[in-house]
């Protein structure tokens, strides 16, 4: 597999997607002509022409949910980080103790800016004592690479743009762990979950994670650009007998919102920090030295935990229409919130909505809550995320 082995000891994990618009022409993957090939539904996402659905997004659901769905990644942005002081350089652009993080293990962070607001949400592998792969969303991943490269000034380390080195292809869905072991001799049932190792799947090396973005169990395969269709065909014919299929963006959408995970531009934007979000986990604020943030995230804490104005909560439609991000949350004739995501859900049978809404009116059975739906007040019930939870 040449670079991508001597360079990485363990598989990337794949994080949510991000539609921010791009200015240049969209980018494809390695896969693009056989989604094509496959009848696939292309869109511009992220700057990347990206696969929305190939036939149904209902089946395609519900095939990573009972069986098992086949994806194409590749729009994520690798970032690597080597050098002696390349810990201490991501202990101080990211909020996260990536110092602590140990060699082969993954740990979910975000990066922020001075006043606190959240660039983007990542995932950081250590692949050896000083290397690490720092993996952004796509639509943020040239934002994460000028920011670390900014923040690096004094430190003895070097930031790399790593985006074109790999091709990623996810098995989701309870079938994938049988799916996959007849594909590789790698440890499939020792792999723990944010965690890697690398193998050959079908006679491709390849870097294994037993991540995903679905809420299901599931693989993440990266592999270099050149065998990324050797390795999906493979995937497809040892599926087709437990009902794989292949899946688009829009299901995994659907799957994400259902599982109650963040996505960026929607949950997660510059004008929240990460505990507006009730993600104030992922803040380390005993790890070692300053980063960059800190004050501020400091004073965000001390609001969330005294008085939060308002509270990232689910919602669950009493009738059949569907929200989407922006309208309006209402109760007692005043707006108190907003839908930051919203679609029909597959599993539940409902529209289902994750929205930001006034902490008066976020517990779990607050009644009189609606959404504005062109004029109408649409009646939803407060639930707490995540929606779907899959038993293990």
């Amino acid at each position: 597999m040449g670079r991508i082995v001597l360079a990485l000891t363990m598989p990337l994990g794949a994080l949510s997607m991000s539609n921010a618009p791009s200015s240049t022409s969209p980018r494809r993957t390695a896969l693009d002509a056989l989604h094509r090939s496959l009848g696939a539904t292309m869109t511009d996402f992220a700057g990347w022409d990206m696969p929305l659905r190939y036939g149904s997004e209902r089946d395609e659901h519900n095939a990573v949910r009972t069986k098992a769905g086949l994806f194409d990644l590749s729009h994520m942005g690798e970032i690597t980080v080597t050098g002696p002081q390349a810990a201490a350089l991501l202990d101080h652009a990211l909020v996260g103790n990536i110092g602590g993080v140990g060699v082969g293990r993954a740990r979910y962070t975000m990066i922020c800016q001075a006043d606190g607001g959240i660039l983007d949400d990542l995932i950081v592998y250590r692949l050896a004592d000083a290397e690490y792969m720092v993996v952004a969303n796509a639509g943020n991943a040239q934002i994460v690479l000028d920011a670390l490269t900014e923040r690096a000034a004094g430190f003895d380390a070097q930031v790399r743009d790593d985006r074109d080195a790999y091709a990623l292809i996810a098995v989701q869905g309870p079938e994938s762990p049988g799916i996959l072991k007849s594909l590789t001799d790698a440890d499939l049932d020792g792999l723990k979950y944010y965690a890697g190792l690398p193998g050959t799947v079908a006679g491709v090396p390849a870097l294994i994670a037993r991540t995903g973005y679905t809420g299901e169990d599931g693989f993440e395969l990266f592999v270099e650009p050149q065998h990324a269709e050797k390795l999906w065909q493979a995937i497809t014919e040892a599926g087709a007998p437990a009902g794989l299929i292949p899946c688009g963006l829009s299901c995994r959408d659907t799957l994400r919102l259902e599982a109650g995970m963040p996505l960026y531009g929607h949950e997660l934007t510059t004008s929240l920090t990460p505990f507006d979000a009730g993600l104030g986990r992922v803040v380390k604020f005993e790890k070692d030295g300053d980063f960059v943030g800190r004050a501020a995230l400091a004073d965000a804490k001390e609001r969330a935990e005294s008085s939060p104005p308002r509270k990232l909560v689910g919602l669950i439609a009493e009738g059949r229409r569907v929200p989407r991000a922006g309208m309006s949350v209402v109760a007692d004739g005043q707006v108190i919130g907003e839908v930051t995501s919203g679609a029909p859900s597959p599993t539940l049978g409902k529209p289902i909505a994750m929205a930001y809404v006034d902490a008066a009116h976020a517990a779990p059975g607050t009644a009189g809550v609606g959404v504005d739906i062109r004029g109408a007040h649409e009646p939803y019930e407060v639930v707490a995320l995540p929606f779907y939870k899959r038993q293990k």
